[in-house]
């Protein structure tokens, strides 16, 4: 069973976003059954474009973590290409695992 923690830096992060984000780390475990843990860090950068919402998982797994970070307009954006990013890195391990 995997925990999932959600921290959000130098803002108040709303209950529907951390239910998005929730709803879409679930869904890593169909890609590896041995995830520990997920640790979530949103953050808002202060910059002038409008590319200033950070999401930065890190996913604990047996023997390793897997870092991924993504910077976006929303932080659902972030979280959903974040999430993207690391399903091929847990697919390209789970295969490593098979051979």
């Amino acid at each position: 069973m995997m925990t999932i923690h959600f921290r959000a830096v130098n803002y108040t992060a709303d209950i529907k976003l951390k239910e998005f984000t929730k709803e879409r780390i679930k869904k890593l475990s169909q890609f590896y059954n041995q995830i520990i843990e997920v640790l979530i860090f949103t953050k808002v950068e202060n910059n002038s474009d409008g590319v200033n919402k950070w999401a930065e998982l890190k996913i604990t797994i047996p023997g390793d973590d897997i870092v991924v970070k993504k910077k976006c307009r929303t932080f659902e954006e972030a979280i959903h290409k974040s999430a993207q990013s690391a399903e091929r890195i847990l697919k390209r391990k789970k295969e490593k695992i098979k051979i």
